[in-house]
């Protein structure tokens, strides 16, 4: 399955613009990684990633409680012939699929995905609903706030981080720069 494949199953079943920002910013973070990984010498397939990354909240409007969602969504990828690498990575991020995450890509997905929902909320709130004017010290004190964007798990993303070998405020910076990079593609570009 290549890029184009996998938004069009994204498009086919998410009809909320912001869920289909989240798979792009999770896509941009992810794939930022795969990039970096490639550069250190891990041999990773980025399209592989980058579709992993896009398909993995693909069920969410028809499977939006757990554990429907990931286990109902991935028999439809199996269905569509989505890899089993793909397919394990997205129940592998659910923490209460069974699936342990085993690979970097499994690993990679699981510490993108609530950093990227926290990092689109902490734009939300700027001056100028931006992604530019986002940094690692307003992240980290917008996360001690319990009332703030509270559906995104912090233990998750400071757990994420950790099962990835990475500080956390090396992994906000980078993801941070990473939906930088992107911020018009996800919405996040600002008002002005």
């Amino acid at each position: 399955m290549n890029r184009e494949e996998a938004w069009s199953i994204v498009c086919e079943f998410i009809q909320n613009e912001a869920l289909r920002r989240h798979s792009l910013a999770v896509e941009a973070c992810v794939s930022a990684y795969a990039g970096k990984f490639a550069a250190d010498g891990h041999g990773v397939d980025a399209e592989t990633w980058a579709v992993t990354a896009i398909l993995h909240d693909f069920d969410w409007e028809i499977h939006p409680q757990a554990p429907g969602h990931p286990m109902k969504g991935e028999a439809i990828l199996r269905e569509r012939g989505v890899s089993e690498e793909i397919r394990r990575a997205i129940l592998s991020h659910a923490n209460y699929s069974g699936v342990p995450r085993e690979s970097l890509l499994e690993k990679t997905l699981f510490a993108c995905d609530e950093l990227a929902g926290f990092l689109t909320a902490v734009s939300y709130v700027k001056p100028t609903r931006s992604i530019q004017e986002v940094d690692v010290k307003s992240v980290k004190k917008k996360m001690k706030d319990k009332a703030f964007a509270r559906a995104v798990n912090r233990e998750d993303i400071v757990n994420g981080a950790a099962e990835m070998g990475v500080d956390l405020d090396e992994h906000i910076d980078f993801c941070i720069k990473a939906m930088q990079a992107r911020a018009s593609e996800i919405g996040l570009a600002g008002t002005q």
